[in-house]
């Protein structure tokens, strides 16, 4: 992928070491008294290229001197080998195209980002009941500008532009994008702390279509990409209800009233999964737009329960349209109607959707690093930044 000069670009995480400073080859002392070779100043590094991505890694993954195994390290959900090693310099690296191993896709307004994760799973050596380093996880992004004529071919004369042919099909741009507390700008960090707010901001591109309101109609949280894995948490769901704001410890709730018709803002306290202790969580939302003038029913709708009220509440419309979120009997696509209780989250039994039509998207956010609120942002154990942004793309190193 390109527009004229090459998008490559390096992307860097690196491991600060908690109580002892070291240059990027130097050397460092420990409490034996021994010298020797302190870790490399960026054990990951990517570079996003245009149809491909290099992940070169440092076998001294943690900067403990102990070299983590080739066969340990994979790239992307479908857990790809690396395709070359160098023993000279300790390091193993994986190509993979944009589309390869697992790899996921989002659109924001501005960016194409492509999403991968690299994964260290340490196995027994030798004494086949312990190990002795953690499991990471590396996130990787690689962004790419949307605003240019994006092709590996020369443009033929007759080739109409990318934004052009979108227009003319009037096909919607959807976007759910993570803000900072303010709404002002998109946040940076994808790190949260236990006690914080996820604001979330869900937006439609509608170029010269009619006027539209946006609704997310479900938003699911899982540990990976695929919003079909378990453990799952269902945080909107029965086309519009904000269900995660009527457990007892939430103030998860949707903003009122809109910045505009075609924004939809809400909040959802941060949280972890109970028995995991990987700390990632990605959420992928089903988006949907109605017209602008049709009043909103109990199929297009965004409510949030009121607990001093303990009645749920529209964004807009009259309230009887969010009496359904309470029993469960709210309509669906299609025609059908889920009765049961929306507090039991129902896991594994949610109806598929056609997703193909111009009028809606799923689109998702992560990962998100989700710690206790008394380690903060730093790993006590080995001082990792979890999060690490240029202008054009992120990485996260958390340990687990």
């Amino acid at each position: 992928m390109g527009s004229g000069g090459s998008l490559g670009f390096t992307l860097f995480c690196w491991v600060l070491a908690e109580a002892v400073s070291y240059s990027p080859w130097g050397f460092s002392q420990r409490d034996s008294g021994v010298l020797r070779a302190a870790a490399p100043l960026h054990p990951v590094v990517v570079q996003c290229q245009e149809a491909q991505m290099l992940v070169t890694v440092h076998r001294d993954l943690f900067g403990m001197g102990r070299l983590v195994r080739a066969a340990e390290l994979t790239l992307g959900s479908a857990a790809c080998l690396p395709v070359a090693q160098s023993p000279a310099e300790d390091t193993v690296t994986f190509v993979a195209g944009l589309h390869e191993c697992g790899s996921t896709l989002q659109m924001t307004p501005d960016s194409l980002i492509y999403k991968t994760i690299l994964s260290y799973k340490p196995t027994p050596s030798g004494n086949l009941l312990i190990v002795r380093t953690n499991a990471a996880v590396v996130p990787i992004e690689c962004h790419y500008p949307r605003k240019n004529n994006v092709s590996s071919n020369a443009i033929q004369p007759t080739w109409v532009p990318f934004h052009s042919t979108l227009s003319a099909e009037e096909r919607l741009m959807f976007s759910l994008r993570l803000m900072n507390d303010d709404w002002s700008t998109e946040r940076i960090s994808n790190g949260f702390q236990l006690g914080e707010s996820l604001h979330l901001q869900a937006d439609v591109a509608s170029g010269d279509h009619v006027p539209l309101r946006i609704f997310v109609d479900d938003c699911v949280a899982t540990l990976s990409p695929d919003r079909k894995s378990f453990p799952q948490y269902a945080l909107i769901d029965l086309s519009g209800c904000l269900v995660d704001g009527r457990s007892d410890d939430s103030t998860s709730a949707f903003i009122s009233p809109r910045l505009r018709q075609e924004t939809l803002q809400f909040m959802v306290d941060a949280f972890k999964f109970v028995g995991d202790d990987r700390n990632l969580i990605y959420i992928t939302c089903h988006l949907k737009v109605s017209p602008a003038d049709q009043a909103p029913d109990p199929l297009n709708k965004a409510c949030s329960f009121n607990k001093a009220s303990s009645l749920w509440a529209p964004v807009e419309g009259t309230g009887d349209i969010c009496s359904c979120c309470e029993t469960g009997n709210c309509p669906l696509y299609a025609g059908y109607s889920r009765r049961t209780n929306p507090l039991a989250r129902w896991p594994g039994r949610r109806l598929k959707r056609d997703i193909s039509s111009k009028q809606e998207a799923e689109v998702s956010v992560g990962p998100l690093l989700i710690l206790d609120s008394a380690r903060g942002l730093w790993s006590s154990s080995g001082g990792l930044a979890p999060a690490v942004k240029t202008p054009h793309g992120m990485c996260v190193l958390g340990v687990f």
